[in-house]
């Protein structure tokens, strides 16, 4: 037995070039017994390699990827028409309800899939997504919409969080830059949701420059907006639900304490991937020998267990070291500037183009959602080449990053200098292809720095970060007048800001495998 640990200790030495794995985090950032199953149960993966149970998972946890962009977008292409429908003087309030509410469910489905395991949290949040995005087509007053944006966002909340985990735990050390490629998905939604809400909201909508007071009838391109989305997000939940089998991550498991269930769910993916693995269950064991405790599987341990969502242990493994610390504290902050900035400019958009089109003399209702899909075309591209940028050797996940933050700010600052639409098109387009990057790079870096036992409550923090500061975007935008300038300024400060925070990230995740 000490001959095989000793083998398992020399195989994490070897580089991810040579099928082998290193970690990101250093030894001291991680409980030592868990950071050597987790180095077993890499090796697993990558024996296994990348098959058809991955390609599938890829394409589904694509559908969250697309939700958590989605309906954001929804709210803010639906937002000119309903504060018009609703004769509502602040708009802004309904991107308030949906920030809520992504607060709600990244806290809930963030942390609780460390608790009671990724399948649940993965199977529902598109489900609850779907349903009150169907409920919210026949709101009745503006009030109602508010609730159920809040309702669907607490869905859209845990699909980033959730999500992420359960691809990363699945994936090959070797193909975790498709973390960076899953954001096509991210753009593609926001193409695809423009794409139908040009014939719908741009054909069957009131617009700001007519004189007559807007009816739900000659206004009911939103409601028919609300039902094609709704059911798309069903259609998601049922390939997922119904047609695919997800397993419960086997790092998840370990980290439980079950080792027996870990090996096993390696043997199914393996066994639909048409391949072997060599992994039994002694593999994991001998690592307990060096532990001063064994993990439990009695009743008196799943109790011990059960309590750490009171003393908040998964938080507290967050910060274990210094640098660990940190790496944790500095990501929050990151996000957190992120999710105040990217709202409240990207939140308004449509509005933006509509109102500011209108003093520049060409801001009709089709002229808005036309612009609107351009936009979120050039998003498609920027998304591709984020996954190209961060496997560059001199540039990685942190460069990639620092760079397209950096400019994503710097052109939204370019935006305020547009005199007519035609030029404030040409900066949005811009600003969304480097914020596509930004994104693309982001969403794949934050989970490999967090081992997996608590990945779930790393996501969740940055997540709930990001949401809380959302909150504020709506609040900012209602007092400073989206008709001016000042939420760009303040929104391209925030950027440029978060991308000089990125310099300062202790571990570059390029080329290795996440314990």
């Amino acid at each position: 037995m000490t001959d095989k640990k000793a083998e398992a200790g020399a195989m994490e030495e070897q580089d991810l070039d040579f099928g082998k794995t290193i970690p990101v985090l250093d030894e001291s950032s991680v409980d030592p017994v868990y950071q050597a199953k987790a180095h077993v149960l890499n090796n697993a993966v990558q024996q296994i390699g990348m098959g058809r149970y991955q390609w599938e998972l890829f394409v589904l946890v694509g559908f969250g990827w697309a939700s958590d962009n989605m309906w954001p977008i929804i709210t803010s292409l639906i937002l000119p028409a309903v504060a018009l429908e609703f004769n509502q003087s602040r708009p802004p309030l309904l991107s308030l309800a949906q920030n809520i509410g992504l607060l709600a469910g990244a806290v809930f489905w963030g942390f609780g899939c460390d608790i009671f395991g990724r399948r649940l949290a993965f199977n529902a949040t598109i489900g609850v997504t779907g349903v009150f995005g169907l409920i919210a087509a026949g709101s009745p007053n503006f009030a109602a919409i508010g609730c159920f944006a809040a309702l669907w966002s607490f869905g859209v909340g845990g699909n980033l969080p959730v999500d992420s985990a359960v691809f990363l735990e699945f994936l090959p050390g070797s193909h975790q830059y498709l973390l960076t490629v899953l954001s096509i998905f991210w753009a593609l939604a926001q193409l695809l949701a423009t794409l139908i809400a040009w014939p719908l909201l741009g054909y069957h909508t009131c617009s700001q420059t007519q004189t007559t007071p807007c009816t739900r009838s000659e206004n009911f391109g939103w409601r028919w907006f609300m039902i094609t989305m709704g059911l798309f997000a069903m259609i998601c939940f049922f390939l997922r639900f119904v047609v695919f089998t997800l397993y419960e991550s086997p790092k998840y498991l370990m980290g439980k304490g079950k080792d027996a269930e870990a090996v096993a769910v390696v043997h199914k993916v393996a066994t639909k991937n048409k391949t072997t693995s060599s992994l039994v269950v002694e593999d994991l064991l001998i690592h307990n020998q060096t532990s001063t405790h064994e993990q439990g599987t009695d009743a008196a341990a799943a109790l011990k267990r059960n309590l750490e969502k009171v003393n908040l242990t998964h938080v507290r493994a967050l910060f274990r070291t210094r640098k660990l610390a940190y790496s944790t504290t500095l990501i929050m902050i990151i996000w957190a500037f992120i999710g105040l900035a990217f709202p409240l400019y990207n939140a308004f958009i449509p509005y933006t183009l509509e109102s500011r089109g209108a003093s520049f003399g060409d801001g009709s209702t089709y002229l808005t959602y036309r612009n609107s899909l351009i936009i979120a075309v050039l998003g498609v591209p920027g998304a591709l080449i984020g996954g190209l940028l961060v496997e560059i050797p001199k540039i990685g996940r942190k460069g990639a990053l620092a760079f397209s933050t950096v400019a994503t700010g710097v052109f939204l600052f370019c935006s305020t200098t547009a005199r007519n639409s035609n030029a404030l098109l040409g900066w949005n387009c811009a600003y969304n292809f480097m914020s596509n990057i930004m994104y693309a790079v982001l969403y794949a870096y934050t989970p490999e720095i967090f081992p997996t036992k608590d990945r779930g409550t790393g996501n969740a923090l940055t997540a709930s970060a990001n949401r809380v500061f959302g909150i504020m975007a709506p609040i900012i935008a209602i007092y400073a007048n989206l008709k001016t300038a000042a939420p760009v300024y303040v929104s391209g400060a925030l950027f440029v800001a978060a991308g000089a925070l990125v310099c300062a990230l202790p571990f570059e995740s390029r080329g290795k495998a996440s314990l």
